[in-house]
This record gives C-alpha cells, structure tokens and sequence, in this order.
C-alpha cells in the first residue's frame, strides 16, 4: 500500500467522529426522561450505572487509541534512529514504553470507575 499523505487526516477524522459518537451515546446513556416527578431509587441506580459503564469505557478507548497513535510514531521513530545509531536502541525504548502507559492508566482509571458501580 502507498503511503497517502490524506490518510492521517482521515484517520484523525475518524478518531473525532469516533469520540463524538462515543460521547452522544453516552448523553443518551445517562439522560432521564420527565415522566414522573422523581426517579425512584432502583432508577436512578441504572442510570448511575450505565453511565459510569460508559465513562469506563471511554477513559479505556481513548487512551489506548492514544497510545497506539504514540506507539506508532515513537516506535517508528526509534527504530529509524537505532538504524543509524545502535546505541540508542535502548534509550529510545523508554519512549515507547511512557507511551504503552497511558494504555495502563486508562485501564486503571477503568478499573476505578467500574468499582463504583
């Protein structure tokens, strides 16, 4: 396949629409309906509980496809420099692992949330 330069512009038009949807359901999630004057208890649990599924989920897509975008990048980069240059193989590899831990903490943010459901 040949490199497109339009393919990052329609990847990060993608990666936007992807978030917008993601955050239209999770409004739709968490909106009530006025049919009453109060939600009864047992209610408004599945609400909180929906919403804080869908917030989990979101913290978790978000910053693993963050994290596969800097892997991307830094590792190709990083491979291209060690190329050159072998003895920067091993600090380059830091780079990549700072970035594989963003996947780790929206996993563990995930983990936060579910655990208040």
């Amino acid at each position: 396949m040949k490199w497109n330069p339009n393919m990052n512009k329609t990847f990060k038009k993608g990666v936007g629409w992807l978030l917008i949807g993601g955050l239209l359901v999770a409004s739709t999630a968490l909106a009530a309906e006025n049919a009453g004057p109060e939600l009864t208890a047992e209610e408004s649990h599945v609400y909180r509980t929906i919403g804080l599924g869908v917030a989990a989920a979101f913290a978790v897509a978000v910053s693993i496809l963050g994290s596969g975008y800097a892997v991307g990048k830094i590792g190709s980069a990083a491979l291209g420099a060690a190329a050159e240059k072998p003895e920067l193989l091993i600090r380059s590899l830091l780079f990549v692992a700072l970035a594989e831990g963003l996947a780790v903490l929206g996993f563990a943010i995930a983990m936060m949330l579910i655990q208040k459901m």
